[in-house]
């Protein structure tokens, strides 16, 4: 049951009983089912700041106040225990509400079935089993498929189903690998199930990094060997050692042999956010992990850490776990996470945020992958046709259009603090980009972001209008100016589109209200009636339709305001481009200007010869002479001026 804004939430607890001690609360709708589970260090003022002010909470937070009908919690002694408490909860009722991460892939493990009489290595996915040794996640399975190859020379472990396992037994003859000494063919009887474990368990030591200890042994023997003379054995040995050595490069060495860390870095927007894990176990990176999560609650970067390493090592082996695990902002109850972490491992484990170094450097490059990760998921979320579909129908009906907008141009201002002030214009049809469409503006104003979108809207579409005067289709009766004399939105001379022919169905404009007002009075004045207008507030994500006072609030779930949010970052990436060329080039630019004598002509000539301000400090006058139009006096003062301005 819905509520307005300004009604009592009729589950309210009375004042004074909820209690001021830690513990976990948890809110239900009309059916009794749990769809939000938190917890806090005071349960009363956490759950009094639900019912203070209903207004100034966050839509998320209102969302889940209007479908919630009853509240209950659960004292508890220490945080600790609240975090153990609030993870069983979340794993028990799955509430909508709460943060949830979901594998952006299927990763696969390496797996050793050390349960078994006789273990078997594997590629496996999905759900852990008991008694199974995991390295990895791999990014690829045929990256495990290769590691196994060269590992089976020196340790001849079973790889075969179990249906071949038995088979060969009953035949008495081993398959192939049998054959070429990639396996040890305990099926007949070659080794004994103990001797088949010791290489179990010599492989899973390997893996775990234990690695020198191997390689010193057969380098030991192939020097035996050779001393005996028994070349071909020693032979043998050279290559065992080589495919570990492969093997081993295969894993790229980032930090010191005694590393044991998991580093987990964070790229997130309003809406998702990508979590990406890379585990190095012996200062090797062993694998690689990726999550996406929809945010359905207003949430810190530090409370999504907290949140994420409760999901990942709440049922966790002791073994998997490791000492140190790096992230990129502290949960807010960092020692009882990392207490809780220490008890699931049995050791002490560090929960912490790299400062300087190489750990620091991993991490930066984690982020990086996170980032490309969401954006790979952004991309195939908005490539389906269905969901496009879906997107704009939802636009036009939550913004109350006509038609579904096919057409979607977006505006965004950029600059810094005032100075090369540039706006871009981006143009999505059917939900695609259309890049070939993309215009850029230097803009011309200098008072504000408003009165920016106000000057550009004003510019684009005047250009339009001009256009259509000029192909005759202002006053004609056939709307699409395909009239005589080549007339129409593709240029006869180029046969390419004119740059501003297509108006656009709806134009969003980076901003709130008092944007989308801007950009409204430009069509206005220009007495443009058929192009629609919203903004788009980074903040909350509330898009504004001119001249109201209040935003339209779409599901934070809608592909709608996806892709709304994709149009306005697209707008947004490609301003922020052209602000840094322009100002690198002013910078440039401002570098000659204090050469006395030099014109803009010659500026120029210099910078296409040179390349840049830096290539033409370095070179001597001589250099400088082969510029045209450069002559040895004007050559020197350049230099000296040049040369006094560099630091």
């Amino acid at each position: 049951m819905a509520r307005s804004a300004g009604s009592t939430l009729s589950f309210r607890p009375k004042p004074g009983s909820i209690p001021e001690s830690p513990g976990v609360y948890r809110f239900r709708d009309a059916h009794g089912r749990v769809i939000y589970v938190g917890k806090a260090k005071s349960l009363r003022q956490r759950l009094n700041s639900y019912f203070a002010d209903f207004s100034a909470l966050h839509p998320r937070t209102q969302s889940m106040l209007t479908t919630a009908a009853d509240v209950d919690w659960t004292v508890v002694g220490t945080e600790v225990e609240a975090l153990q408490l609030e993870y069983s909860w979340i794993k028990e009722f799955d509430p909508r509400f709460n943060v949830k991460y979901r594998d952006d892939k299927s990763y696969p493990y390496l797996a050793v079935t050390m349960g078994e009489d006789f273990p078997r290595v594997q590629v496996m996915r999905g759900a852990k089993r008991k008694g199974t040794r995991y390295f990895g996640p791999y990014s690829h399975a045929w990256a495990i498929r290769e590691t196994v190859d060269l590992l089976l020379r020196v340790f001849p472990v079973r790889t075969c189903s179990s249906g071949v396992f038995k088979r060969a037994g009953q035949i008495g003859r081993p398959c192939l690998l049998g054959y070429i000494d990639k396996c040890s063919a305990p099926c007949v009887g070659k080794v004994t199930p103990e001797e088949h474990r010791d290489l179990a368990e010599d492989f899973c030591d390997f893996m775990a990094g234990n690695t020198s200890r191997f390689i010193k042994r057969l380098e030991k023997d192939m020097r035996e060997a050779a001393a005996e003379q028994e070349y071909e054995r020693a032979a043998r040995l050279r290559d065992d050692i080589q495919a570990l050595q492969r093997a081993l490069e295969k894993q790229a060495v980032v930090l010191g042999e005694g590393t044991d860390a998991d580093v987990i870095a964070l790229a997130e927007d309003p809406l998702e956010a990508a979590v990406q894990v890379f585990y190095v176990r012996g200062g090797r990176i062993r694998g690689q992990r990726g999550w996406v999560v929809d945010k359905v609650e207003e949430v810190s970067p530090g409370e999504l850490v907290e949140q994420f390493l409760l999901q990942m090592y709440g049922e966790a082996s002791p073994e998997s776990m490791p000492r140190e695990v790096l992230v990129p902002a502290l949960p807010p109850d960092n020692e009882a996470v990392a207490e809780l972490l220490t008890e699931q491992r049995r050791a002490r484990v560090e929960v912490r945020v790299p400062q300087r170094g190489d750990k620091k450097s991993l991490m930066e490059t984690v982020e990086r992958n996170a980032k490309e990760s969401l954006a790979q998921h952004k991309v195939r979320r908005a490539g389906d046709l269905t969901t496009r579909s879906k997107a704009l129908q939802e636009i036009a009906d939550a913004l109350d259009l006509d038609q579904v907008p096919l057409r979607m141009e977006c505006y965004d201002v950029s600059h810094l603090q005032g100075e090369n002030v540039v706006a871009s214009m981006v143009v999505f049809e059917d939900g695609l980009a259309r890049k070939s469409e993309y215009r850029r503006f230097a803009v011309k104003t200098k008072e504000g972001d408003v009165a920016s979108i106000y000057e550009v809207i004003m510019r684009r579409f005047r250009r339009y209008l001009e256009e259509r005067s000029a192909t005759g289709e202002l006053g004609a009766d056939d709307a699409g100016g395909d009239g005589d004399g080549g007339h129409g939105p593709i240029d006869p001379e180029t046969g390419k589109p004119r740059k501003f022919a297509y108006p656009p169905n709806l134009v969003v404009v980076d901003g709130a209200g008092p944007q989308a007002a801007a950009a409204q009075r430009a069509l206005d004045e220009l007495g443009i009636d058929d192009v629609s207008v919203c903004g788009l507030a980074k903040r909350l994500e509330e898009v504004w339709l001119p001249g109201d006072d209040q935003p339209v609030i779409m599901p934070r779930s809608s592909e709608g305001l996806y892709l709304l949010q994709r149009v306005r970052d697209e707008a947004h990436r490609f301003a922020i481009t052209y602000h840094r060329s322009k100002r690198s080039k002013t910078v440039k630019e401002s570098a000659l200007d204090s050469v006395p004598g030099l014109g803009p002509a010659r500026r120029q000539a210099l910078l296409k010869h040179f390349g840049s301000v830096k290539k033409l400090r370095e070179a001597t006058a001589a250099e400088i002479c082969e510029v045209p139009g450069i002559g040895p006096s004007i050559a020197e003062v350049i230099v000296s001026t040049l040369k006094g301005e560099s630091p």
